[in-house]
């Protein structure tokens, strides 16, 4: 559901907050300029493609998403939406988090799940859905609607690497979803979407699912969306534990497989290894594996998991620290960061934002060990950081 409306450009431009001679070069950078192309691994051995977008359209689509998509006066997300949209606070006064483990959350005590996935689902989403989109949904005129789509496509589709595309992909089933959720929630099934991931669940063992791929795969035909044959599949609940998104929903709440959680442990004790070796806590090395190893154990917080704070406690023991070399690091942010306050507009941008989090990222890895350097680089950066928000 979407609210508010844009019939000019010239409101375009105001309710982003940039100059249409901005908007107009955005939209006058030749193909080739717009996106530099990269290709980058997945974990099957395949590669997988993602368009870095110019840094004058990476900023209008910025804009987009924290002025439209984000906003919870233009847009009120569905429940049955998860990944890459704004949390809800509307529970409880709680942040419910849209991410995968609420999702799979929606599954938890499931005895049959039907798993369907959208084939190469970016590039099927057409510039024609995206202008359906701004026009028919969010209700803007037809010029803004083509200056949005322009700005959010490369060529005939959105793509990997473009800031608008999640919003966009979660939205391009707007006109069909709502009401097959509606159906299936008559038949006692439960409905979610993280992206590109459908599932759906019975809490009937051995539930026959025809009536609700069928109707799935009929929404997918309508948005002119394929079905992945490949990764379509049913689970029963019988011997082999039931999986959404690679967690457990056979319980009352989503869990880890055992064998994750063993390597997560596994992964700590690793690092405690490395962390004793001389020197290496003080290496950039480190710090890129001990911020991986802490990524994976707050996985674990994410599910409640009861080894969550014995295996933080045990990371806390064995910090990164810093070296001397992180001094001049540090005292040479601080001095372009001077420097940079009086570029015209960039005090204010997410760029001057970004490096501010990494310098006060580096003081606080600099006060294990040097605190009083530290403390006087701090009060220089307080100087300096913005006390609003980025646009």
């Amino acid at each position: 559901m979407s609210a508010e409306s844009i019939a000019t450009i010239d409101s375009l431009c105001g309710a982003l907050g940039i100059g249409a001679a901005e908007l107009a070069q955005a939209r006058g950078l030749a193909p080739s300029e717009r996106y530099i192309q990269k290709e980058l691994p997945k974990k099957d051995g395949s590669t997988r493609i993602v368009h870095n977008p110019h840094y004058l359209v990476r900023r209008i689509q910025r804009r987009i998403n924290r002025r439209i998509f984000s906003n919870p006066s233009v847009i009120s997300w569905p429940d049955h939406i998860f990944g890459s949209i704004p949390n809800d606070d509307t529970y409880e006064s709680l942040v419910y988090e849209k991410d995968y483990v609420n999702c799979a959350r929606q599954h938890c005590g499931a005895k049959s799940i039907l798993s369907i996935d959208i084939k190469d689902f970016f590039d099927n989403i057409h510039r024609d859905q995206v202008s359906r989109i701004f026009k028919n949904f969010l209700h803007y005129s037809d010029v803004v609607a083509e200056a949005l789509t322009d700005i959010c496509c490369k060529d005939a589709s959105i793509v990997q690497g473009a800031l608008t595309s999640s919003y966009l992909a979660t939205l391009c089933l707007f006109r069909e979803e709502g009401a097959l959720v509606k159906r299936l929630g008559y038949k006692g099934l439960v409905y979610t979407r993280l992206v590109d991931d459908i599932t759906i669940s019975s809490k009937i063992s051995n539930y026959d699912f025809s009536y609700a791929l069928g109707q799935a795969v009929q929404m997918l035909s309508e948005a002119d969306l394929p079905l992945n044959a490949k990764k379509t599949r049913i689970q029963y609940a019988s011997m082999k534990p039931l999986m959404v998104h690679g967690l457990r929903v056979d319980f009352q709440q989503p869990r880890l497989p055992p064998e994750e959680a063993k390597r997560i442990r596994a992964a700590v004790k690793n690092l405690e290894l490395l962390a004793a070796s001389p020197g290496y806590r003080a290496s950039r090395a480190y710090r890129k594996d001990f911020n991986r190893c802490m990524g994976r154990v707050n996985k674990l917080r994410r599910v409640e998991h009861n080894q969550h704070p014995v295996l933080i406690a045990r990371l806390r023991k064995i910090l990164p620290l810093p070296s001397h070399s992180d001094i001049v690091r540090a005292e040479q942010i601080i001095q372009r960061l001077k420097k940079d306050m009086s570029r015209p507009n960039y005090q204010g941008s997410f760029w001057f934002h970004k490096r501010c989090h990494v310098a006060a990222e580096r003081l606080g890895i600099l006060g294990r060990s040097f605190p009083k350097k530290a403390k006087e680089l701090r009060e220089q950066l307080k100087l300096i950081r913005p006390s609003t928000g980025y646009e």
